[in-house]
């Protein structure tokens, strides 16, 4: 009666002496290798590419240190990172750019806030002048609110005095 013969995954263990194991059960799939590796080049960035390959840091860490091939496209992904970093950096000294270098999948900017009113200003100002504090309006739709900044409990009981009189 003939066998059929398993395929046994093969790993080549680093150390002092380096050896071939049996692949553990626990290892990684290739395509979450293909994911955490091509982050890696994407970003330099061990902790995010863990995140995209849906892995932890420290597991990351511990292939890199038990697998010698993993260790090797470890090392070719963050040379190639290395390489387009150095490009952008280079570029930005010849040219002179100052555009940020974003990931595609990443957020997109933030909304500039709006100029503040004019009256507004002066209104912050005035009051800053009345208590001899720093005061911020933050006007909204309806309303707002006003932020009165003291360091000490004196500042505070001045600006409850000021309010209680009127």
């Amino acid at each position: 009666m003939a066998r059929k013969a398993k395929s046994v995954g093969l790993v080549l263990v680093g150390g002092d002496e380096p050896q071939v194991r049996k692949a553990s059960k626990k290892n990684w799939s290739k395509k979450k290798i293909e994911d955490f590796l091509s982050a890696l080049s994407e970003t330099c960035n061990v902790t995010l590419a863990a995140a995209e390959a849906g892995v932890s840091v420290s597991a990351a860490y511990r292939r890199r240190k038990a697998d010698a091939g993993f260790r090797g496209a470890w090392l070719e992904a963050i040379g190639a990172a290395y390489q387009r970093l150095e490009m952008v950096l280079l570029e930005r000294a010849f040219v002179g750019t100052e555009e940020l270098v974003r990931r595609l999948a990443a957020q997109p900017e933030p909304k500039p806030r709006p100029p503040r009113d004019a009256d507004t200003m002066a209104l912050e100002r005035e009051l800053a002048t009345t208590l001899g504090l720093r005061v911020n309006l933050s006007p909204k739709r309806r309303g707002g609110s006003l932020t009165v900044h003291y360091t000490t409990l004196d500042q505070l009981d001045r600006v409850l005095k000021l309010l209680r009189k009127k």
